[in-house]
């Protein structure tokens, strides 16, 4: 349904906004949940609250669809971490910045996205053209990554017989798995963020 801005007239542009939105935030509760193979169309459309036709009127296909719930996802995921960090002091220590990638990330994944969520449960299903699509989102995230680790490296922080890639991918893997256990009827997101923090630290360093 067509909004009215300011002068009185119609604004179709942001009705169509909130439409396409409440689509695309469907279709990540849904692939969040049921994943990609469960996750058809007509239940989209069900919980957005739309026809099913009318998804075609935003996306061409239930796969652009998808890859833009995994795009946003990344996103979020990304500029959260990113924001986290750069609310800290310059002098913080690096691995303390670690830290705080560690919990900024457990907490999108975990309460506040099912964008992210969507990401974590179903990229190693996307089909190779969508999986295409997502790489260059990803590879920013990854490059965070990276340059937290060199940047602890550098001031010393990370023991030296550590391959960085390697636990650059085991931390991540480690973050991104906690989706398909936690459960917060056995145990709190504090317990969860504690516990990964106290690995991550004593796992890189030698302390």
């Amino acid at each position: 349904m067509a909004t009215k801005n300011d002068n009185g007239t119609k604004d179709t542009k942001n009705a169509a906004g909130t439409t396409r939105d409440r689509i695309l935030q469907a279709a990540a509760a849904l692939l969040s949940k049921k994943g990609y193979s469960a996750t058809r169309l007509v239940d989209i459309a069900e919980l957005a609250s739309v026809r099913a036709p009318a998804l075609y009127y935003y996306f061409d296909s239930r796969e652009e669809l998808i890859a833009e719930v995994m795009a946003t996802g990344q996103r979020r995921l990304r500029e959260h971490v990113e924001g986290a960090l750069a609310a800290l002091d310059d002098q913080t220590p690096p691995m303390d910045r670690i830290e705080v990638a560690v919990q900024a990330h457990l907490q999108v994944e975990l309460t506040l996205s099912d964008f992210a969520t969507a990401v974590t449960r179903n990229l190693g299903q996307l089909p190779d053209e969508v999986r295409d699509r997502l790489r260059s989102e990803g590879a920013e995230y990854i490059d965070l990554w990276r340059r937290l680790l060199e940047q602890a490296r550098k001031a010393g922080a990370i023991r030296p017989d550590l391959d960085l890639r390697a636990a650059r991918m085991l931390v991540m893997g480690a973050l991104n798995w906690t989706t398909e256990w936690w459960d917060p009827r056995q145990g709190s997101l504090d317990a969860v963020i504690d516990t990964a923090k106290s690995l991550v630290r004593h796992g890189l360093t030698s302390g």
